[in-house]
């Protein structure tokens, strides 16, 4: 019942319709029941008589009569009119009269009405259905139950360019691709058998007769049924979004070049990223092209054609071939090839249809498609900020359809962009070479040449995240042939961090030429370093309350004559020290604060290292990776650590292959330094009482040793200098004086007393009895100088063991 009364009927189908039968003179010659029910005359009452004086109102007499004569000349007549009830109420009806040919030539006339509404509504109904057939912009197809065509509306005929006719007969799918049809007739089937509809079902739609036209289709399918039931067929709504399927498209390219191209700033890695953004999209196969000054760091020359790099390519299917050109090979753009041009002029290119012979033609630009198979070429230059940075080439090969206009637009769109990311890591990677070439300038070129440790280090810069760290190492010989190692990181990353750590590189090595103890030092860089940072602050470098410079440093002092060394940390990792068995343990320093708290005090710890034990310092680059634990990376450095002694070279790479990374996230240093111990026979030491005649006990010890030693050509000076050093301990300290001599790479010559008074140089006149001690000492040494420890002070001097002073 429910389809009866949604569905509209003819009204004027003999079993809805009021029938009546006028003669040539308006007299009623036959009158239905429908009749009767509609105006309420029974038919008695109406045959015979004149239907204009029983049916007609006076007043509507006129237009009655008009659409009479309308009838009698056209032959017949349709059209609303006005009809008097026998109750004497006025009745519209629609009304559809035509002749009827009668036997001797006279006529008579057969009307049929219905209400006007239901007449109306009938009217609108058909108008519809008409309109989706001939004006409808949404495509309608008929399928029948076999899944034939049976019919489809001017809207196809438009979106296929075949002739409506053409279709009918046809099995569903019938003109499409293999694929595209497949997919239709399975559409059909399964609303067919399920009545369940489908409602914006995407489809592709690509002819037979031109596959190279890549349509898209908005598909909606229902299956018709008649009031018992009965299936009819499947109908099929059918919009073309093959416009909006472009505009989607691109809009996710579009996005895509935003997430996926410049999430590193690596030059390589953007071009790389842009060519596959491209395929399959766009194009079927995709080169990026840079010119060689970019992918160096360098601001290209404005009007440039080459020579260019190519560092990204993508081509789709595995069995697709590549461009020619290996990725970060060099590419040379032959005279009269688009991207030549491209590059010259800045302006894209757009071919969308190549010649047969375009790969002989002009030259070599054959020679930089990707396979024979490439029908339609785009180039584009990548041009950010006024100057083209190098050219993309899109290729289709497989894809049948040709490049557009609109995919000349959305290619310099994405190009657009993706050279904004590529210039953008551009800069960067001249930032970084700038600040690489400061860092090197600032770290040590070469272990200096000492005799109290063997040193292995490795310094290696971060390979990704923002800008350098500031990492910094340092071996300083010190006086008496001991040595300092030392380790440090700045907090932060790029130039500044550079910087801050070249200056308190050079702070250490003051602090370590006055022979500070390690805490003393550290106490040191502690007040430079909130010095900096007051000084950052004052000119508005920082917001307030932000530390911008701060640093861990770890100072070791070891002395080959003891075997002792004297460490001391900032808030930096604890060093690991490998005894000669192998067995590795880390030191328990006291952590100390970093460097800038300002206030807090450092402590340094004395600690015995037996020869060939080594001492290893690193930075937390090496245990902090971003893949491990700090934890975890302390027990793989000291796994890596406990080894049997061998080439210390090969230990120190061995800990680098075992904890970081290709591409590590944070600078690392490693430090490895192999104690050696001088022999006992390298070194002498006297206690000298405190007074006048140990002077010349100096003299006859020292001239003795170096005979023993063959050193007889220092005598002279080396009597000369133990001499002066000892007088002045019995004239100015007033204690005894410790006299050592220790034969290394030079001769080392000490006085030691408990006193802390300093020892100062000066010019004596020519009347002054004394004070040309020093001055003579300091002319026959190559260095000499002070350093005190907590019992007292220690002169030392130096001389090379060939050759004279200068």
């Amino acid at each position: 019942m429910t389809e009866l009364s949604e569905s509209h009927d003819d009204p004027f189908a003999p079993h809805l319709a009021a029938l009546a039968v006028l003669d040539d003179r308006g007299v009623v010659a036959g009158w239905s029941r429908r009749a009767q029910e509609l105006l309420g005359h029974p038919d008695t009452a109406v045959i015979g008589r004149p239907a204009f004086e029983i049916l007609v109102d006076p007043g509507d007499l006129p237009a009655v009569a008009e659409a009479a004569a309308k009838c009698r000349r056209a032959g017949g007549w349709f059209g609303v009119l006005t009809l008097r009830h026998r109750d004497g109420q006025l009745v519209e009806l629609g009304i559809r009269a035509h002749e009827l040919s009668r036997g001797g030539g006279g006529r008579e006339w057969f009307l049929a009405g219905a209400p006007a509404g239901d007449v109306l509504e009938w009217q609108r109904d058909r108008a519809v259905l008409d309109g989706l057939y001939r004006q409808c912009p949404i495509g309608l197809v008929i399928h029948g139950p076999d899944q034939r065509i049976l019919r489809v509306n001017r809207a196809i005929e438009r979106f296929s360019g075949v002739p409506a006719a053409d279709f009918r007969g046809l099995s569903t799918g019938r003109l499409l691709l293999a694929d595209d049809a497949r997919k239709a007739v399975d559409r059909v089937r399964q609303v067919m058998q399920t009545g369940r509809p489908l409602v914006y079902s995407e489809q592709f739609v690509r002819l037979e007769q031109d596959p190279a036209r890549e349509r898209v289709a908005l598909v909606s399918s229902f299956r018709m049924e008649d009031p018992s039931g009965r299936v009819l067929g499947v109908a099929e709504m059918i919009e073309d979004i093959t416009e909006r399927h472009r505009a989607q498209r691109r809009l996710a390219l579009l996005d895509q070049v935003g997430s996926r191209i410049g999430t590193t700033l690596d030059v390589a890695e953007t071009a790389r990223e842009l060519a596959e953004v491209m395929v399959p999209h766009l194009a079927d196969h995709a080169s990026v092209d840079l010119l060689q000054a970019v992918t160096r760091g360098e601001e290209p020359t404005r009007a440039v054609a080459g020579p260019v790099v190519r560092l990204g390519t993508c081509s789709v299917g595995a069995q697709q071939p590549g461009p020619p050109h290996p990725e970060g090979e060099p590419v040379e753009f032959g005279p009269g090839t688009p991207q030549a041009g491209c590059l010259a002029q800045g302006r894209p290119v757009l071919e969308p249809v190549l010649p047969p012979d375009w790969v002989s033609a002009a030259g070599r630009q054959g020679a930089q498609a990707p396979d024979l198979g490439a029908h339609s070429l785009i180039v584009v230059p990548l041009a950010a900020r006024g100057l083209v940075l190098g050219v993309m080439t899109l290729w289709r090969s497989r894809r049948p359809d040709a490049f557009e206009t609109d995919d000349l637009t959305l290619a310099q769109e994405l190009a657009s962009r993706a050279a904004v990311a590529i210039d953008n890591a551009r800069r960067f990677t001249q930032q970084q070479q700038t600040a690489f070439a400061l860092q090197s300038s600032l770290l040590p070129r070469a272990v200096p040449d000492q005799s109290a440790v063997e040193v292995a280090l490795r310094y290696l810069p971060a390979g990704a995240g923002p800008g350098l760290g500031g990492d910094w190492f340092d071996v300083i010989p010190l006086s008496g042939a001991r040595v300092a190692l030392v380790v440090g990181d700045v907090v932060g990353r790029g130039i500044h961090a550079a910087a801050t750590m070249g200056r308190l590189r050079t702070a250490v090595h003051t602090l370590a030429s006055l022979d500070l103890e390690p805490d003393e030092v550290l106490s040191r860089l502690d007040d430079l370093v909130n010095l900096l940072a007051a000084e950052q602050e004052a000119v508005g470098e920082r917001p307030l309350g932000e530390q911008v410079v701060g640093a861990t440093c770890l100072y070791a002092v070891y002395d080959p004559v003891s075997g002792r060394c004297s460490l001391a940390r900032a808030g930096h990792p604890p060093p690991a020290v490998t005894a000669p068995d192998g067995q590795v343990a880390l030191l328990d320093l006291p952590a100390g604060p970093p460097l800038g708290l300002g206030g807090l005090p450092f402590e340094a710890r004395d600690i015995e290292l037996a020869e060939g034990s080594l001492l290893s310092l690193y930075t937390n680059g090496i245990i902090g990776q971003r893949h491990m634990d700090a934890d975890v990376g302390l027990r793989k450095l000291c796994a890596a650590l406990a080894r049997p002694a061998g080439a210390l070279e090969r230990t120190c790479q061995s800990v680098v292959d075992a904890l970081v990374p290709s591409r590590p996230s944070d600078d690392v240093v490693l430090l490895i330094a192999r104690t050696r111990v001088l022999p006992p026979d390298s070194v002498a030491s006297w206690q000298l009482p405190p007074e006048p005649a140990s002077a010349g006990r100096a003299r006859a010890l020292a001239s003795a040793k170096l005979t023993e030693w063959g050193l007889e050509h220092l005598a002279f000076t080396t009597e000369l200098i133990a001499s002066e050093l000892v007088t002045n301990v019995y004239r100015y300290a007033g204690g005894p004086a410790t006299l050592r001599l220790i034969r290394e790479q030079c001769l080392v010559c000490e006085v030691s007393d408990t006193s802390h008074t300093s020892p100062h140089l000066r010019r004596a006149r020519t009347t002054d009895e004394g004070g040309r001690g020093l001055f003579l000492v300091a002319q026959m040494t190559e260095r000499w100088g002070t350093r005190y420890t907590r019992d007292g002070k220690t002169v030392w001097t130096e001389q090379p063991l060939t050759g004279t002073p200068v």
